[in-house]
């Protein structure tokens, strides 16, 4: 069970990871984690992005999980974790007072596929992906390794302790409930209420 004094984040699905030998907590769309304790951080992605951040030297890490850059405009919903421009500021902020050294942050991005067939000119994924590499370079955050674009969906594993990260491909053509469930949960955003080295296998 996450200690969670230790942990930040909403409550996510957590569990114990017979493959790793972990404690292992599960993100959503909208949703991040940051921790100090030695576990496994994971997620799927679609045209989601994610960002892994560390502090490299304490070990504190934390990743989230975002479906838009923002809104033109910007106003109330903007605050959510569910966009990028928030989910960044609160996965840094959320670090930092864990004891983090903003000097000593580094990222690692994920996602930003092109699964999402029915939005048109540039993509959600592109958008998105594109979103997170200007907003690192703004804040001088370190970018140590990336994966982003192309058509498939990723399973995410980031390990903050260690830095590392694995990275699964899914490449079932016909299994599209990634990109069923990314284009419901894009189709909700409006509605619903605001809530306060990468290795392949």
């Amino acid at each position: 069970m996450i200690d969670r004094d230790e942990a930040d984040g909403p409550a996510p699905t957590t569990y114990y990871d017979r493959i790793f030998e972990i404690d292992a907590a599960k993100i959503l769309p909208g949703e991040y984690f940051v921790t100090q304790r030695d576990m496994v951080v994971v997620t799927v992605l679609g045209s989601c992005v994610s960002a892994c951040l560390r502090d490299r030297i304490s070990g504190f890490g934390g990743m989230n999980h975002f479906m838009l850059p923002g809104i033109d405009g910007g106003g109330p919903v903007c605050v959510s974790a569910r966009y990028g421009v928030h989910a960044m500021e609160i996965l840094v902020n959320r670090l930092l007072k864990l004891g983090a050294q903003r000097s000593n942050l580094e990222a690692k991005v994920f996602g930003g596929g092109n699964v999402l067939r029915g939005f048109v000119t540039t993509t959600v994924g592109e958008r998105n992906a594109e979103f997170v590499l200007d907003y690192l370079e703004t804040e001088g955050i370190r970018l140590v390794s990336r994966d982003l674009l192309g058509v498939y969906p990723r399973k995410v594993y980031f390990f903050p302790k260690t830095g590392r990260v694995l990275v699964r491909k899914l490449k079932s053509t016909h299994n599209n409930t990634i990109a069923l469930r990314e284009r419901d949960y894009a189709s909700r955003l409006k509605l619903a209420a605001v809530d306060g080295g990468v290795e392949l296998f």
